[in-house]
């Protein structure tokens, strides 16, 4: 099998019309023309050019081989270009895992507006907070709260400075009243999220001494969506991701609490594992859907 350089020179040498003129056009030494050419005679097993000391033509079996290798030529410049295509392009099967509560809220439409103008995708979708294993299950991309755990994760930060806020609705306040400090927040009815075997209950702010309160509460659940629902319907204070909760805090549905405390950091970040998938087509992915998360 021929080398493609080889391949290369060849056909730049008849169009130059020396060794020197295609080593000048390539960048390489005429030496490494010359062997070039060499090499490809030996593997074909006959002379391609004529060599005289004042001129370079082209033999009577390399007029032969030449229709041949420019059409072979073409052939692999049609499909680098085929595969460029493709890493520009999204196609193909796209299986992405979402955290529940960022989904539903914002990004199951979001993701419907991207995709429509890439009719070529076959999207499968996992919506949940569990964590899926992403070397165990058939997932390309997983959007993820937090640092990832695993550093040979690729992760394409979504939105980096996204912080936890204290929520209620406006209807709980009229019935409580507003919490005034962390203090009177352990006095309130918590609503409390589980992931995996461990219960949420210990509230952190990031505050000198990382401080973190312990809360309670007679609502938990797996699904951050469920707390969400828990909070509009006025059944207790909430520690949400401020993405999970921006349309309700705009619409006033749900009310920001002890706002001058910084909560805790809860980035988002679209993580792969394989990085041959990170194309430009991901990139991009990510690029859109990081400008989307910032607008919320």
């Amino acid at each position: 099998m021929q080398r493609l350089d080889d391949l290369a020179l060849f056909l730049t040498t008849v169009d130059a019309g020396s060794f020197s003129a295609a080593a000048r056009q390539l960048d390489v030494a005429p030496a490494v023309a010359s062997a070039a050419i060499k090499r490809l005679e030996a593997q074909l097993g006959v002379r391609l050019f004529e060599r005289t000391t004042r001129r370079l033509r082209l033999s009577e079996a390399g007029e032969r081989f030449l229709p041949d290798a420019r059409q072979a030529w073409q052939h692999l410049r049609d499909a680098e270009q085929a595969l460029d295509a493709d890493a520009h392009a999204l196609t193909g099967t796209l299986r992405l895992t979402l955290p529940s509560n960022l989904a539903r809220s914002h990004l199951l439409d979001w993701l419907e507006d991207y995709l429509a103008e890439r009719p070529a995708v076959r999207l499968e979708m996992q919506v949940s907070d569990r964590v899926a294993d992403l070397y165990q299950q058939p997932i390309d991309l997983a959007v993820r709260y937090g640092q990832p755990e695993d550093s040979r994760f690729i992760a394409l930060p979504l939105a980096p400075d996204n912080r936890r806020v204290l929520v209620a609705s406006p209807d709980y306040l009229a019935r409580h009243g507003k919490p005034g400090s962390l203090t009177e927040l352990q006095q309130h009815a918590c609503l409390l999220y589980r992931l995996g075997d461990a219960v949420h209950d210990r509230w952190r702010f990031d505050l000198p001494g990382e401080p973190q309160i312990k809360v309670r509460g007679t609502r938990i659940s797996d699904d951050g969506d469920v707390v969400r629902l828990w909070a509009l319907r006025g059944l207790g204070v909430a520690y949400k991701s401020y993405l999970d909760v921006s349309r309700e805090l705009a619409s006033g549905e749900l009310v920001q609490l002890l706002p001058e405390l910084p909560g805790e950091l809860a980035p988002v970040h679209l993580l792969l594992i394989h990085r041959q998938r990170l194309n430009p087509a991901l990139r991009e992915l990510a690029q859109a859907m990081a400008r989307f998360c910032q607008q919320l």
